[in-house]
């Protein structure tokens, strides 16, 4: 009995994050409130009886693919900080920065992002996306050992990316944009 237990558990311990990973795909695109429970199981191809049985509901369902959005999040600033030719603290940035405008390149975890943004005032949501915003900017500050000020330059950087990117800014002739995008880059 105790084999079937256990092999019980490290297959619902497998499937969450499969499961986190379809979430982020589905709240990327309806967003919290245009999301059902039901969505996020036909994105995993499971039943949503065994969604709800890996996960207590629907907020619990973001937050876990809010808290993988910012674990590739990490991943991505990691593999950009390693890649970095410049040693300095901005050129760390820079290269983090580089490497966070490639990931976002696939909206999914960008627009998850805006949709937490836009459902912050769930309490659970809300402490998710500080929780994940401090990783990001933790890890920027001690793997970069920039000043705060670098730092919070970088975040914003980020954010204004995030509004270049979800306003399809890029290319666009008007003046304001020149000077909204100058500088910045996207992948394609």
């Amino acid at each position: 009995m105790s084999t079937t237990r256990s092999s019980i558990l490290s297959t619902a311990d497998a499937r969450r994050p499969l499961v986190a990973s379809a979430a982020v795909a589905a709240f990327a695109r309806g967003g919290y409130h245009g999301t059902t429970v039901a969505d996020v199981a036909r994105e995993a191809k499971i039943s949503p009886a065994y969604v709800f049985k890996l996960y207590a509901g629907k907020e619990a369902l973001f937050v876990a693919a809010l808290e993988a959005c910012f674990d590739a999040i990490l991943v991505a600033l990691e593999e950009g900080a390693e890649a970095a030719v410049d040693p300095s603290p901005d050129g760390i940035l820079d290269a983090m920065g580089d490497a966070y405008a490639h990931l976002i390149a696939d909206r999914k975890l960008l627009m998850l992002q805006v949709h937490a943004q836009s459902v912050a005032e769930i309490p659970a949501i809300g402490e998710a996306l500080r929780v994940g915003l401090g990783r990001v900017a933790t890890f920027a500050q001690s793997r970069s050992h920039a000043a705060d000020d670098a730092v919070q330059r970088f975040i914003a950087y980020g954010q204004l990316c995030h509004l270049i990117v979800t306003t399809q800014l890029d290319g666009r002739p008007e003046e304001w944009v020149a000077a909204l995008t100058k500088g910045i880059t996207h992948p394609d």
